[in-house]
């Protein structure tokens, strides 16, 4: 019996995380969507901590709210570095 493989019409050239299945999405964001995205890291940590306070869960809590200032030193160390413009 004869198999013929047939070769896609495109094929990838370079690191495509579409085309290596399970690997995980390369973004190159810019340092502005960067910088939002630390910021929302650190409001969700901050959230986090407050819920495991309420809930009477004293060590997540103390973990949760103290990883909060972690990511806004980032958020502000990259501001710092990448001369960001002022917020409107």
């Amino acid at each position: 019996m004869f198999i013929a493989i047939a070769r896609p019409a495109v094929e990838p050239k370079g690191p495509d995380a579409v085309a290596v299945p399970c690997s995980p999405a390369v973004t190159n964001d810019h340092p502005r969507a960067l910088h939002a995205r630390l910021m929302q890291n650190a409001a969700l940590r901050r959230r986090r901590g407050l819920e495991r306070r309420h809930a009477g869960r004293p060590d997540d809590a103390a973990y949760w709210l103290g990883a909060a200032p972690l990511a806004l030193r980032k958020a502000a160390e990259l501001r710092r570095d990448c001369q960001l413009d002022a917020l409107p």
